[in-house]
């Protein structure tokens, strides 16, 4: 993709101040731990944070973060893939809830392999089994592409069981396989830091059991009507592609999450602001 390098924010933001009742400028975001959650959830704090706000977050699976978000218990979810990868959670809980925006509209999950491995579908794997171990490698199952990958093994009729653990694990063993030039497949998704750090390949999915998805921001039901200058920052809170991926790059590259939230803030405020 070679879209330009921008970040829409709106000039609302510039009106985050302190004009709301001290006890009104709370929010606690939840966020599953996945690296692209992990970046734009921090760099929310990092800039709500430096306009006066007081923004707390609780990292937690995304079954539990809908089921919250539903209760009223918790006011942001910035990491909703929609309207496929998490159709199950939003059928369930989505009357409860409201969309504010879209961060990222070019969600992409599949499987993926390293680019030495010489196989181009996902209707390849069978012939190929012995090679992979009759292994997925995936992340924890109350994620939307693990569910999408219990389809794809069944869709296909793939001799495979999916690995389920969590991101780090999955990411652990690419990197033990492509270390030694081992074949592995794994549940992968962009945006993600892996397509930078590895050579990967993403396999074709002749079935369309793996969609395309927006990357969205939803909130718990009257949200936007209890902090509509929070709700408007949210509303205008967009990232294309490669900045995207530059966040997740800065973020993941250090131990605190937050600390590389800011180094990715402050080397673009003035383009932010």
């Amino acid at each position: 993709m070679n879209k330009i390098i921008y970040i829409l924010l709106s000039v609302l933001l510039l009106g985050l101040t302190s004009c709301e009742p001290r006890h009104k400028q709370d929010v606690l975001i939840l966020y599953p731990n996945w690296a692209e959650g992990i970046a734009i959830t921090y760099l929310a704090k990092v800039m709500l944070e430096d306009k006066g706000y007081t923004v707390t977050l609780k990292r937690i699976e995304p079954g539990p973060i809908y089921t919250a978000l539903s209760r009223g218990d918790a006011d942001i979810y910035m990491d909703a893939w929609l309207p496929h990868t998490q159709k199950d959670y939003w059928a369930k809980y989505g009357h409860k809830l409201d969309v504010l925006g879209t961060v990222f509209d070019d969600g992409i999950t599949g499987l993926v392999v390293p680019a030495y491995v010489n196989i181009e579908s996902i209707e390849e794997l069978n012939e190929n089994k012995d090679k992979f171990d009759k292994k997925i490698y995936g992340i924890a199952s109350g994620a939307g592409i693990h569910a999408n990958t219990e389809k794809a093994i069944t869709a296909y009729n793939l001799d495979y069981s999916q690995i389920s653990s969590s991101e780090t694990s999955m990411i652990t063993a690419l990197k033990k396989a492509e270390k030694n030039k081992e074949w592995i497949v794994i549940t992968g998704w962009k945006p993600h830091f892996m397509w930078t750090e590895f050579e990967l390949k993403k396999l074709s999915d002749p079935k369309g059991i793996y969609p395309t998805d927006n990357i969205q921001v939803i909130s718990r039901r009257g949200f936007k009507e209890d902090k509509p200058e929070i709700a408007a920052f949210f509303e205008s809170f967009k990232l294309e592609d490669k900045l995207l991926h530059e966040l997740i790059i800065d973020v993941s590259m250090d131990k605190n999450p937050e600390i590389g939230a800011k180094v990715f803030f402050e080397k673009h405020r003035t383009f932010l602001y």
